[in-house]
């Protein structure tokens, strides 16, 4: 379990994503999936430095002709706040089938409260 309260987007992302892939094992090996289960909460509560608030933009595309959309990272976090932190520990990942399994793995929860208390999970300070 991990507090994303005033932790940089870029920084908690890297931990995170180590943590998903089992880098911080003995047992790591590039083509094995054995990392562990990330609890985030406070996911809406990251912090950006600089001017990335209205100048970082993210693209997505509908599928049609000219259907390319953009969003700025103060909108994306007004409206989906977890959205930004699974995109950047996303990006972060294995860019091949392990990683659809590993971002599985990550779940993100706005707000302090979540329900996996009966997993036990183990608060880390990163």
């Amino acid at each position: 379990m991990v507090d994303a309260q005033g932790q940089t987007l870029g920084r908690l992302s890297t931990q995170i994503a180590t943590i998903l892939k089992g880098k911080n094992k003995v047992s790591f090996a590039p083509h094995l999936d054995n990392g562990d289960y990330v609890v985030v909460v406070n996911a809406e509560k990251i912090v950006v430095t600089g001017k990335k608030l209205t100048d970082k933009i993210y693209y997505r595309h509908t599928g049609f002709l000219g259907g390319i959309r953009q969003t700025s990272l103060e909108k994306l976090l007004n409206k989906k706040p977890t959205e930004v932190l699974k995109k950047s520990i996303s990006g972060m990942l294995p860019k091949n089938k392990l990683r659809k399994d590993m971002i599985a793995r990550l779940k993100l929860v706005v707000g302090a409260e979540h329900t996996f208390w009966a997993q036990k999970p183990e608060k880390i300070s990163l």
